[in-house]
């Protein structure tokens, strides 16, 4: 049962096959067999996910017939919870328990799913294999010898291993994408301002978007309903009218035309990676889709305009962590300033400190005009390129990554580390919504597609992504980890 998606298992709950309560329990015993082996939860919330369960058993009994309710979920421990703790991968905040719920949390609890607990993540989600978590790095379900992609990748590693049914997670410049490419699941980015930033610990404010990661694109349409909406406690909240982006997902593709970036099929893309997704596009030939070039010449400035933007948005959401209100302070000040330093050093990991210097730097006088004001006007050309692109194709389609998943430890250097999001940078600095889906197994890992669509397009892309799933069956394939079960 618990291989299932959202979807078959709502219906499950709904014909009285299965209990939440059993199915919670189920999950839950999961997690205690093989969470130490992943390390994908930092946190279990077992009594309260059953407590949660029964409630929603109780509700079903008395006709609550919610898509979601009683299903299984996972935060990524990013998300404030009301009295659970919300470390974000970070010494900083090991300690620390939100004393409210985020937006997303609350959207969630309100639509009765079950939080089963907090995922592992990069530190303060800065990084792309889930190697920077004080708690240590999560493992590949697929190969434990290989990262699960980051920052989001106890969340995607928790829903590829059976762990939970869905989870949630962020993506600033791919970390969500890249890690359900990297797990063989369903990874869905929002458009900017589509769901709710309030309490969810911030890292870029102009490029952090919440979304879900699951086992189907049907799933990620319902996750989607219920985190979307305009929320007044968000400043960065759109006022626009949530779809129901279930209602599409069957629409014919007759006619959809496909765009493919030049660029992303270009040096650097592993011949294996590049013939899934030439494959995947031949797929949508058959179902009525024509396939053109398009063009996006900025894109190769992508990656060096997100690590001004970023480390600079970071440096100064980062700065409240001094060990004064709350989260860790050093032992044993001598005075205030030593207490800053030591806390801070002590405090934050090698890589959230290094974004912080570039930031700061990049921020500083005499460097502002030169480095931030600079990248904010490639983002403006990249944004251009896109709105160029979308006038002449619906969604434009690529591989989410270079490559499969690679090994623990094996990319030290920074640079090469950010290097990683080359496909996905650009269209967070473009704010627009993007989905990686499974589409191919490459030496027994899956590779992903990315699906990329115009500012508030999601159904589009949801539609697009279902019609390949139902067409293919990438998205069922599951790795051997734990199938003695």
């Amino acid at each position: 049962m618990i291989e299932k998606t959202a979807a078959e298992l709502s219906q499950a709950l709904s014909s009285g096959e299965i209990s939440s309560v059993e199915l919670t329990q189920s999950y839950l015993d999961r997690i205690n067999k093989y969470n130490e082996e992943l390390n994908a939860f930092i946190t279990v919330c077992e009594e309260s996910a059953l407590a949660q369960a029964k409630a929603a058993d109780e509700k079903r009994a008395n006709g609550d017939a919610s898509p979601l309710l009683g299903i299984p979920l996972a935060h990524k421990d990013i998300f404030c919870t009301n009295g659970v703790t919300t470390t974000c991968g970070s010494r900083m905040l090991h300690n620390f328990v939100a004393p409210y719920d985020a937006t997303v949390v609350e959207n969630f609890s309100a639509a009765g799913a079950v939080m089963l607990g907090k995922t592992n993540m990069d530190e303060f989600a800065m990084g792309s294999s889930n190697e920077t978590s004080f708690f240590g790095p999560v493992k590949n379900p697929w190969d434990t010898t290989r990262v699960p992609g980051g920052s989001s990748g106890g969340s995607a590693a928790a829903v590829a291993a059976d762990l939970c049914a869905m989870a949630t997670g962020t993506d600033t410049g791919g970390s969500i994408r890249q890690p359900a490419a990297f797990c063989g699941i369903t990874g869905f980015k929002p458009s900017y301002g589509r769901v709710s930033r309030w309490g969810m610990i911030a890292f870029a404010s102009s490029l952090d978007q919440a979304g879900p990661l699951s086992k189907s694109a049907e799933d990620a349409a319902l996750m989607t309903n219920v985190m979307a909406g305009l929320d007044k406690k968000d400043s960065t909240s759109i006022d626009k009218a949530v779809e129901d982006y279930t209602a599409t997902l069957n629409d014919s593709l007759d006619g959809l035309r496909i765009g493919i970036p030049k660029q992303h099929f270009a040096e650097g893309l592993t011949a294996e990676v590049e013939q899934g997704i030439r494959d995947a596009l031949s797929e949508y030939e058959k179902l009525g889709a024509t396939v053109t070039e398009v063009d996006l010449p900025n894109n190769h400035l992508s990656v060096s305009a997100y690590y001004v933007v970023a480390p600079a948005e970071a440096s100064a959401n980062l700065s409240r962590y001094d060990g004064v209100r709350y989260g860790y302070r050093c032992e044993n000040p001598v005075d205030l300033e030593d207490m800053y330093k030591r806390t801070r050093s002590e405090g934050f990991g090698d890589e959230v400190k290094r974004r912080i210097l570039v930031g700061t730097y990049a921020l500083s006088a005499g460097y502002y005009d030169a480095y931030y004001r600079k990248a904010q006007k490639i983002r403006r050309l990249i944004k251009n390129d896109f709105v160029e692109a979308f006038r002449e194709v619906d969604v434009i389609i690529g591989p989410t990554s270079p490559h499969t998943a690679f090994e623990l430890g094996a990319k030290t250097d920074p640079v090469t580390m950010y290097l990683e999001d080359i496909y996905t940078i650009a269209v967070n600095l473009a704010g627009l919504p993007g989905i990686s889906i499974p589409a191919g197994i490459a030496n027994g890992l899956p590779l992903g597609m990315h699906i990329v669509g115009k500012d508030f397009g999601e159904a589009k892309i949801l539609n697009v992504a279902h019609q390949f799933q139902q067409h293919t069956d990438w998205h069922k394939q599951k790795p051997n980890f734990g199938q003695e079960d």
